[in-house]
């Protein structure tokens, strides 16, 4: 009984002296750590606290949206690989006949109170087609073999730095005793095809109604 009394007392005396040698060192090392913090003050070395970001409050009626910028651009080519069809696009800013006419001979008109490329609404093309052996103006050809276009058929418009693709929905044949016009106040993006001989004399034509799929800048 005696060795565990003697043993206790060694076991209390020796726990005293580290705890006294552990404040000792937390004295020393609280002492040398202000002594170092007030130099480092005392020449601006002490890092700066880093500024809170800034969050927008729950209620904050600033929103990001995600919807895609979409710009508004007048189409100057068209393209059918199927077909091998290609033409530019003149854009009259006049409805009158003989000035969409006048331009029908440089190759594809676009409707002037059509949609353009980008924005909401019918985007109207109109083009002479030819099967005359000889056809000295090639333009005279422009839409030559669009009634051949079955549904899904692929046709790329182009502006001057992208590209429109649509896919083929309906072709079919207006008669010319036909009173039915085209209808521009669409709803969603389409794109029409429409064969003529003149904005000045009704004719048999063909017309090729298209949905707008996608579209892409250059290059491609």
């Amino acid at each position: 009984m005696e060795w565990l009394i003697t043993s206790t007392v060694r076991l209390l005396a020796a726990v005293k002296r580290v705890m006294e040698r552990k404040w000792s060192f937390l004295g020393i090392f609280a002492v040398v750590f202000l002594g170092i913090v007030f130099v480092l003050a005392q020449y601006g070395l002490l890092p700066e606290a880093s500024p809170e970001k800034a969050t927008l409050p729950t209620n904050s009626s600033t929103t990001v949206s995600s919807k895609p910028i979409v710009s508004v651009e007048e189409p100057v080519k068209i393209e059918i690989k199927k077909i091998s069809l290609v033409a530019d696009i003149a854009n009259p800013t006049s409805t009158k006949a003989e000035i969409l006419d006048t331009d029908l001979l440089k190759g594809a008109v676009r409707y002037p109170t059509s949609a353009k490329l980008g924005e909401a609404g019918n985007v109207v093309l109109f083009g002479h087609s030819s099967y005359l052996p000889v056809v000295g103006n090639q333009a005279y050809k422009a839409f030559n073999g669009i009634q051949k276009l079955v549904v899904g058929d692929v046709i790329t418009v182009y502006s001057s730095d992208a590209a429109y693709e649509y896919r083929v929905k309906s072709v079919e044949k207006q008669s010319a005793a036909s009173d039915a016009g085209i209808d521009l106040a669409v709803a969603g993006r389409v794109l029409t095809l429409v064969t003529c001989d003149s904005f000045a004399t009704k004719s048999d034509r063909f017309i090729v109604t298209a949905d707008f799929v996608e579209s892409h800048s250059f290059p491609l």
